[in-house]
């Protein structure tokens, strides 16, 4: 495997996940309504890029579901009810993940330390190459957002920004799809 393959972020080759961004989650969140607007920006940037984007709500009837502000965005979206914090301990979802015949998963969501944390580095472990972006993930604490950061990086995963993952995404200006990308990241 290249370095290239290892960092870069490639449209046709990647997965968008979107995890827990939930009303319950939001109300105690550091940085949850930065972390809305970023994830926001990967779902319309995917969608545009026809990338496959997988959302996960955990224990709705606890946390009610995923914020309305992103829900909008989700249209088409894979939905995984979950109770697990891992993701990938849920019936079905690995073998959805791996469907897509993708080996990049592109990860955003709540909370990072613990959902975000535990899916990723079962993704790995399952195989896939995975990258965070840092500024659309949030968690109550700083200090738990960033030692998980610092986790996932040390056990392999890429930690990247959003507008470093659409812009690879992206990967030439002079495009139709770059144009309508840029009102995206502006």
């Amino acid at each position: 495997m290249t370095m290239r393959h290892s960092f870069v972020a490639e449209g046709e080759s990647s997965i968008l996940l979107v995890i827990d961004v939930q009303e319950g989650m939001l109300k105690v969140m550091n940085r949850g309504k930065e972390c809305i607007h970023r994830v926001n920006q990967l779902l319309r940037a995917a969608r545009l890029l026809d990338i496959p984007v997988v959302a996960t709500e955990q224990y709705p009837k606890g946390l009610g579901g995923t914020v309305d502000e992103v829900k909008r965005e989700l249209d088409g979206a894979v939905f995984f009810h979950k109770e697990h914090f891992s993701a990938c301990l849920e019936d079905g979802f690995l073998e959805k993940i791996r469907g897509y015949g993708r080996p990049m998963v592109v990860i955003a969501g709540m909370e990072t330390h613990v959902c975000v944390l535990q899916t990723a580095l079962d993704l790995m472990k399952s195989g896939f190459r995975v990258h965070v972006a840092k500024n659309a993930v949030a968690s109550r604490y700083e200090e738990d957002r960033e030692t998980a950061l610092d986790l996932m990086r040390d056990a392999g995963a890429v930690v990247s920004t959003v507008e470093i993952v659409i812009f690879q995404w992206a990967r030439r200006a002079n495009t139709e799809k770059f144009r309508k990308l840029l009102p995206i990241v502006k």
